[in-house]
Order: C-alpha cells, then sequence, then structure tokens
C-alpha cells in the first residue's frame, strides 16, 4: 500500500479533526482548531500542515510551525490502523526538512508527560529531554 505525504487541504478537516479525537489530541473546535482558525492558519507562511494519505484516506498528521528561530513538531496523530509502520517518523522527518528549508536547523515537541509513545518516538529521533523546563501559557479566552 502507498502512503503519500503531502500539504493539508481544508477539504481535509473533517476527517483530521476524526483522527485527532481518535489519537487522544486535545480539541479546541470552537477556537484554534476551528475550521475557520485552521484554514486561516494554514495561509501563514510559517504553519506547515501536511497529512499522510492512503487508499485517499487521511491516515496521519503532522502541524509544523516556526516562530523564524525555532521549529515545533505539533499535531503528531497516526490511525491505530496504520500505527508501529514508521509512519509517525516519516511524518516527523517531512515536517523536519520543511523546516529546514525555511533556514531552520532546531526542532522541539512539546509532549504530555503520560503521551510515553511520542516520547520514545521522540527519543529514538534524538531528540533531547529537558526536564529543566517550565512550560507557560496565557489565554486570551478559553477556546483558544
Amino acid at each position: 500500500m502507498e502512503i503519500t505525504v503531502r500539504r493539508f487541504r481544508i477539504e481535509d478537516y473533517d476527517r483530521v479533526m476524526e483522527l485527532w479525537q481518535q489519537a487522544g489530541l486535545p480539541l479546541k473546535p470552537k477556537g484554534r482548531d476551528s475550521r475557520q482558525e485552521i484554514e486561516r492558519q494554514i495561509q501563514l507562511s510559517q504553519v506547515i500542515f501536511l497529512v499522510a494519505e492512503a487508499e485517499g484516506k487521511v491516515i496521519g498528521t503532522v502541524l509544523a510551525t516556526h516562530d523564524g528561530r525555532k521549529g515545533w513538531i505539533n499535531r503528531l496523530a497516526v490511525d491505530p490502523a496504520y500505527r508501529h509502520r514508521g509512519l509517525a517518523q516519516r511524518l516527523v522527518a517531512e515536517a523536519e526538512a520543511e523546516l529546514e528549508k525555511a533556514g531552520l536547523g532546531i526542532f522541539a515537541a512539546l509532549i504530555e508527560e503520560d503521551n510515553l509513545p511520542s516520547i520514545r518516538l521522540f527519543e529514538k529521533m534524538g531528540y533531547e529531554f529537558h526536564p529543566e523546563i517550565k512550560y507557560f501559557t496565557r489565554k486570551k479566552f478559553p477556546g483558544v
């Protein structure tokens, strides 16, 4: 079975939301994950949203962004039926390649501490864990 990786298209939205839900990613459907917000985000030059597709179905995602200094790997998800085939690694590698094209040489991923599969994956790919870093956020409103 051939798996292709391509840019996200807004027509992929419903399937991507379903996939993120299957993968256990937290969703903000009235905020940053709404169709309108995703459509706005993909127009930004610093957003690289890739999907993996097999037999016409989206089976994986990765959303990479950058701030001009560092690339961020986000929203990595693989359909449970296609896991353990190297697809997550391929998606991360493709996102890194796109970030390199933008001139970036450092990549980072924020992973919740109970997400052991993602932790193992990023360790396997040579990412270094930084236990000394504390992550803070401030939200303008709850759904953002």
